[in-house]
């Protein structure tokens, strides 16, 4: 358990000197890498589909959906001091939990804080207005669908993760991502990104779920009342299974269905090290300053089934 007020891993002013350090870090940059698991396997669904690979737009769409990611993360640190979350947690594991600590630290002020997330996002809008412009409008409702979720998932007045959604604002939006990547090469809705994106979303949630028992004390001391704060710790691990169920059944359907290859069986190799990860938040729900070995078995997991499903939809409808 970690109950100091810092540790040698988080930020510190001595530290970060250098401003362009200190607002990259303030991303929480490592944590990115999701994003690009996600766009990629909607350019995979795209290509499947047939679809003229643009790079340009491919790489617009990356941009965008970092900066978007980014500033959901840096929003979410704010929101987060304002309820006081992240100044109590003193259970968290850093850098997977209990936020990017700069405000906390003394980093960066919580002023700057929301005036670099409003410019994440005002960013964000800039891009989006000119990838709309060249891929149709129908990417105009995911990219406002994907902002509104990430705004309210943790601002007020919604603060929806404090109501018990947000596993599912998380799933919604990773799930955009990949419909986005795709509409963004295709120009047109089809459903092969949210069949092959369902299994991927579901485990992004598990991120943000396992994720919150080292963080539990202090989100039910700030009112933050999702589920692993409302249950009890051993009963809320099931939750995790459940999430993990979903995923597979998501999968599996998207083969049933005809939309995957029945290739893309091999994804399941993504539920070794979640089931992994689960057996040992079954045994640390209690002691969460256990888990950070659980938690980056949740990681590679999410990580690996969008990698493994775009390579099986590659393979199977070329590259052009």
């Amino acid at each position: 358990m970690n109950t100091a007020t810092t540790t040698p891993l988080e930020p510190s002013r001595a530290r970060l000197a250098n401003p362009f350090s200190r607002y990259l870090l303030a991303t929480r940059p490592a944590f990115l890498s999701i994003t690009i698991a996600g766009c990629l396997l909607g350019f995979a669904t795209a290509v499947a589909g047939s679809t003229a690979f643009d790079w340009t737009r491919a790489l617009v769409t990356l941009l965008l959906a970092l900066l978007a990611h980014a500033g959901i993360n840096v929003l979410n640190d704010y929101c987060d001091h304002l309820n006081g979350t992240d100044a109590r947690n003193m259970q968290r594991i850093y850098p997977f939990t209990g936020g990017s600590r700069f405000i906390q630290n003394g980093v960066l002020s919580p002023r700057q804080v929301l005036i670099f997330a409003v410019a994440l996002f005002a960013a964000t809008i800039a891009g989006g207005l000119w990838l709309l412009s060249v891929a149709g409008a129908g990417l105009f409702w995911i990219g406002l669908a994907g902002l509104v979720i990430g705004w309210a998932y943790s601002a007020p007045p919604l603060q929806l993760n404090s109501r018990g959604v947000g596993e599912l604002c998380v799933a919604t939006g990773f799930l955009l991502i990949v419909a986005g990547a795709d509409y963004a090469q295709r120009g047109a809705w089809a459903a092969l990104p949210w069949l092959a994106g369902a299994p991927y979303a579901l485990l992004v949630a598990n991120i943000l779920y396992i994720n919150q028992f080292p963080d539990r004390d202090a989100d039910r001391a700030s009112g933050k009342l999702h589920w692993v704060a409302r249950l009890q710790p051993q009963t809320a691990a099931w939750g995790y299974g459940l999430i993990l169920l979903l995923a597979a059944l998501s999968l599996l359907g998207g083969m049933l269905l005809g939309a995957l290859p029945w290739t893309a069986a091999c994804a399941f190799v993504a539920w070794m090290p979640a089931i992994q990860a689960w057996r040992q938040l079954r045994r640390f729900a209690a002691t969460p300053g256990q888990l950070a070995p659980a938690i980056k078995l949740t990681l590679l997991a999410a990580h690996a089934l969008p990698l493994l499903l775009a390579i099986t939809l590659l393979l199977s409808g070329g590259f052009s």
